[in-house]
């Protein structure tokens, strides 16, 4: 009673819920809220495969871990690579938006293609040399300082061309930001599909296979659970810069003096 008399009594603690006219600020808050929820179920399954399932699988027996992989793996992974398409598209469109409004404020239509271009090529040639970083090796090449520097070398690279060859008087902070986020989040896309999902198909047949016949895993299957440990931790580790950048897009404007 007390509370339904203070909200009516103080007009500034009633609900207001009104739509926003201009379709395309309801399109981009519709982005955001989709970027976001299959963003979490994208890296928080990441996160759960690094933290918690790899440790935990290492403590039980082979003969165990073959009966509980195939059914766990199966279920993470389809939700794994298919929060990853969706969270990837979904920004794209928010990146295109914001492009297009730089575009149109320097005056030039063209500069969507050719930023986007520019974008998609630098990171493109990025995955080219983090993939190799990625590969199960022998010697010095497996050791993991030369990893973790030479693929921070070409992570901090394709950041700073991107944001050279896309940045302009006329460019907003938003614009640059999801240049350097969205490209990393394109790179754990790439790893995704190109590397985990690979590897686990193999992986998930092998477990099934050795629970159902009591058959052995192939030799390969060490050498494929290595090549998936180290994408897995790549693409954990590139996490933490790509939703920085993806967060400094709305909130943090210190890549360009156009917050927007």
């Amino acid at each position: 009673m007390i509370l339904q008399v203070l909200a009516f009594s103080l007009p500034a603690w009633q609900p207001h819920f009104v739509l926003l006219d201009n379709a395309l600020g309801n399109e981009m808050m519709l982005l955001r809220w989709l970027h976001l929820v299959f963003g979490i179920i994208w890296i928080g399954l990441l996160y759960f495969f690094n933290l918690v399932l790899t440790p935990a699988m290492k403590q039980y027996e082979p003969k165990v871990r073959v009966q509980i992989y195939p059914g766990l793996m199966s279920r993470a992974m389809g939700w794994f690579r298919a929060s990853a398409v969706v969270t990837v598209l979904v920004g794209l469109r928010y990146f295109s938006i914001h492009m297009a409004a730089d575009a149109k404020l320097a005056g030039d239509r063209s500069l969507i293609g050719k930023w986007f271009g520019w974008w998609f090529v630098v990171w493109m040639v990025a995955y080219v040399f983090i993939y190799a970083l990625q590969l199960p090796a022998k010697g010095i090449l497996d050791n993991v300082w030369v990893r973790v520097i030479g693929i921070s070398i070409v992570v901090i690279a394709a950041s700073w061309l991107v944001l050279a060859l896309n940045g302009g008087p006329n460019v907003s902070n938003a614009h640059l930001a999801i240049s350097v986020g969205g490209g990393l989040g394109l790179v754990m896309l790439l790893n995704t599909w190109g590397v985990v999902w690979r590897v686990q198909k193999k992986l998930i047949a092998w477990a099934r296979t050795s629970a159902e016949k009591g058959m052995p895993m192939p030799p390969e299957a060490e050498r494929l659970m290595r090549w998936n440990y180290l994408t897995a931790r790549t693409s954990f580790w590139l996490s933490f810069p790509m939703l920085f950048f993806m967060g400094a897009a709305s909130h943090y404007p210190f890549l360009s003096t156009i917050a927007r």
